[in-house]
């Protein structure tokens, strides 16, 4: 891990003293041995802790080409991505990885190494993303997407991808792809 790779953002207080979407007997207030507003039940004095979600994807290298979707659901439909997305409850960091992959890709890999790990204060996300290669070359879209390719570096359609975070950890990849620990 390096400073390099922890690119983040602002912090923002996303807690008001209530959102639309809170649920009844509940308000946002400091619970008695905290510092933070937090939801908590008005009836019991439950707390409902509000965290971070954790994205788990990869760089998907296959010789000298990278896997890349071209996403068919929203946010940013028809631009590009790496295979990526939540991690699921009782889930490994790498098995979600290659679910994801296997999801977005129909694409077998296996995990090298984790590449970057990126923290979005502004959205709540920490993103984990390995590097991997393929075990097979033989991929094709999944249900989230519309098509999927395997691009030379040079072939890369920047101009159309999908998030920053995909820019950083293209970045990130090409860097350190040469080497075998980092």
């Amino acid at each position: 891990w390096s400073p390099a790779r922890a690119r983040g953002t602002t912090v923002q207080d996303p807690m008001s003293d209530s959102q639309p979407d809170d649920p009844d007997n509940f308000s946002r207030r400091v619970p008695d041995g905290d510092d933070r507003r937090r939801l908590v039940c008005d009836t019991c004095g439950f707390v409902q802790y509000e965290n971070p979600r954790i994205v788990v994807g990869a760089v998907v290298g296959w010789k000298d080409r990278i896997l890349l979707c071209r996403r068919a659901i929203p946010p940013r439909r028809g631009f590009w991505t790496l295979p990526a997305g939540y991690l699921e409850l009782g889930e490994s960091p790498e098995a979600g990885a290659v679910r994801e992959a296997w999801e977005e890709a129909r694409a077998q890999l296996e995990i090298d190494q984790l590449l970057a790990v990126y923290s979005l204060t502004r959205i709540s996300q920490v993103q984990l993303i390995y590097r991997a290669r393929l075990t097979d070359p033989g991929v094709e879209p999944g249900p989230e997407s519309l098509e999927v390719g395997l691009f030379r570096f040079e072939e890369i359609p920047f101009e159309d991808i999908a998030f920053p975070s995909v820019h950083w950890a293209l970045k990130d990849y090409r860097e350190t792809r040469n080497q075998h620990a980092f």
